[in-house]
């Protein structure tokens, strides 16, 4: 028997003006110490458009609903399935979810969700952050028309973190991993090196940002620096250190 949909969940898609079902694990796969991918069947059409995240309701140590939000790093509707990566590198109820699925489990998830999606007027796009927005950077750089150019600055916590993807011939591809060598997650100086490691090409860029709140901020400052203007940074912050998410999946900003 299906499980039935939880009401808050049906309640706050539309209140947000989206979709929800309860989709089911059809497979988990380790694919590196810090990441987990995890592919959901059952509704295709919440995974959105590259950039978008889906809502997982999940629960803490005590019982109690909560939600998180991933990125989906493909959605495929023939086969009608979404697929996430999860990083795993913290104690949270997220992350004591993606270890213990199976395969045959039922959860429910309201998507699309994010407004960041791929600016296709930009000559060059510039993907920076951490291990949880490769899910997001690899989808939106599939979609990047050739002779576009894609340049990819991601610390990772070793460097078997660090997850690649092939592209179309023809793009231009960069890629830049910086291990954390154990610095805090709010420690920009990884992303800072790795940003100054690197010239920026000519005619109009991108920038998409997603790591922790701290970093987003310290980050979107150095781009502006090195003479982006605001419109050409787009940022999301996926946590926030020492702090756990609200119940609706994003850092607090207060």
């Amino acid at each position: 028997m299906v499980r039935s949909l939880d009401p808050t969940s049906q309640q706050l898609a539309e209140r947000l003006g989206v979709s929800t079902a309860v989709l089911t694990v059809h497979s988990v796969t380790q694919l590196s110490p810090a990441l987990y991918e995890v592919t959901l069947h059952g509704d295709a059409s919440l995974g959105g458009l590259p950039g978008n995240d889906v809502m997982v309701l999940v629960h803490d140590a005590l019982g109690r609903p909560t939600r998180r939000r991933y990125s989906v790093r493909h959605r495929d509707d023939d086969a009608n399935t979404i697929t996430l990566w999860i990083v795993t590198n913290h104690e949270g109820p997220g992350a004591s979810w993606v270890r213990t699925c199976q395969v045959g489990d039922e959860v429910d998830i309201v998507g699309p969700r994010g407004k960041i999606t791929l600016d296709p007027m930009a000559d060059w796009h510039l993907f920076l952050g951490d291990t949880t927005g490769l899910a997001s950077f690899y989808r939106m750089a599939e979609t990047i028309e050739v002779p576009g150019k894609a340049i990819f600055i991601v610390e990772v916590d070793t460097m078997d973190d660090a997850r690649t993807t092939t592209f179309d011939e023809g793009l231009g591809v960069t890629g830049i991993f910086v291990e954390r060598q154990g610095r805090d997650f709010h420690d920009p100086t990884g992303l800072l090196t790795g940003l100054s490691a690197f010239d920026f090409p000519e005619h109009l860029g991108q920038a998409y940002l997603f790591a922790e709140f701290s970093v987003v901020r310290t980050i979107a400052v150095a781009l502006r620096d090195r003479g982006l203007i605001e419109e050409q940074i787009r940022t999301k912050s996926f946590y926030r250190t020492g702090r756990a998410n609200a119940g609706n999946g994003e850092p607090e900003k207060d």
